[in-house]
């Protein structure tokens, strides 16, 4: 069973069988439009909570993405270099960015839950 977590910016991170993985919501992708690119860091980066650590491009905008916590790169999703519209069409599951290692994991405690995210764009919207 996955736990997601979400930031403002639209990032998601899910802890999945113990690993942490990183990308964009569905909201996110619904609202990009078709994907035509993903940027991703190398394996063994690091990032800060807040640093860009990649690009989506759409056919509406280029988008940064935000590390939604202190981590380390320990695998890139390499099928989106070929297949980009998987974002689209699986965002929060094989359409994940990177697989990372957290610096602190209290930092989720300040991302907002699933609920939260939703209530957040229903009012955006």
């Amino acid at each position: 069973m996955a736990t997601y977590w979400f930031q403002k910016t639209h990032e998601y991170i899910a802890e999945i069988d113990g690993e942490y993985r990183v990308g964009i919501s569905e909201f996110a992708a619904q609202e990009l439009g078709d994907i035509t690119f993903v940027e991703l860091p190398e394996v063994g980066a690091t990032f800060t909570r807040g640093d860009s650590f990649g690009t989506v491009e759409s056919v509406k905008a280029v988008s940064d993405v935000y590390a939604p916590a202190d981590l380390e790169v320990t695998a890139v999703n390499e099928e989106l270099a070929d297949e980009p519209e998987k974002v689209n069409a699986d965002p929060q599951g094989d359409g994940w960015f990177i697989k990372a290692k957290l610096s602190d994991a209290s930092q989720l405690d300040d991302l907002m839950s699933k609920a939260d995210y939703d209530a957040m764009n229903k009012e955006a919207g």
